[in-house]
């Protein structure tokens, strides 16, 4: 059965005191009978004592993004090493805003993918189109190439440590959010090219998140779908209630 996963990017946003706080609040409402796997990811300075602080409960912590190098001239980034070494064994790469707005490209997604499973880490290996590759009825294709790229370089086994995150980019922020119904036929295809590439094991096995505005209120319908196993989720994940009510319509 796959695993179904409820992972909060907390982006830049959240202090040290306000990140004890919003943990606080989410250990407390937390449902104690949950088989959902629930995942938070705050800021790089905030994820050693968040490690600390959810040591004993059930929520994991991820790292935001990382550098595909082992250590060297690069300032300001942060190593596999260094996450691992504090006890963040989670990455999210291939954000949208890390591929808008940074630049990063399908292969130096590929590179950091490469550097996570060398290091035994899990990676949400994020992907999906933007509104004009939506309207001009290529987001098919280009959801295909994002995973050709970025992921299919890498062997079965490796596959155990890869969370897919379906993100369409006209749907995150923006209040907008992929009908259900789109949704799943994403999904459905996303499972359906990798059954095609890896074979139908990996395939079934694989968890597909869906992220872009995922709120209390559409959450259960998107989450019903066939080929949906959970949500990245982004603003509602900074509220303890809406992302606790998130969890529980899984």
């Amino acid at each position: 059965m796959r695993k179904k996963i409820v992972a909060g990017n907390w982006k830049m946003h959240k202090n040290s005191e306000q990140t004890e706080d919003l943990l606080n609040d989410l250990i407390a409402k937390i449902p104690t009978d949950s088989e959902t796997q629930i995942i938070v990811a705050p800021t790089f300075v905030n994820l050693a004592s968040a490690v600390d602080h959810l040591e004993f409960i059930n929520i994991d912590v991820a790292a935001q993004n990382m550098h595909q190098a082992e250590s060297g001239a690069f300032t300001g980034e942060i190593s596999a090493d260094m996450l691992k070494s504090i006890g963040v064994n989670t990455v999210i790469l291939g954000h949208s805003e890390r591929r808008a707005i940074f630049n990063e490209t399908d292969a130096l997604i590929a590179s950091k993918v490469d550097t996570a499973l060398t290091h035994e880490m899990t990676v949400i290996f994020c992907f999906g189109e933007e509104l004009k590759d939506r309207q001009e009825k290529q987001h098919f294709n280009v959801v295909e190439n994002q995973l050709k790229d970025g992921l299919y370089h890498i062997n079965e086994a490796a596959w155990k440590n890869i969370v897919l995150a379906y993100e369409p980019v006209w749907a995150i922020g923006t209040g907008e959010t992929a009908s259900p119904e789109q949704a799943q036929e994403m999904h459905e295809f996303i499972r359906e090219n990798i059954r095609k590439n890896f074979g139908a094991t990996i395939a079934d096995e694989v968890s597909i998140l869906y992220g872009g505005s995922v709120k209390p209120e559409n959450a259960n319908e998107i989450f019903s779908k066939p080929d949906v196993d959970g949500g990245l989720i982004g603003g509602a994940a900074l509220k303890a209630d809406d992302f606790i009510a998130i969890v529980n319509a899984i």
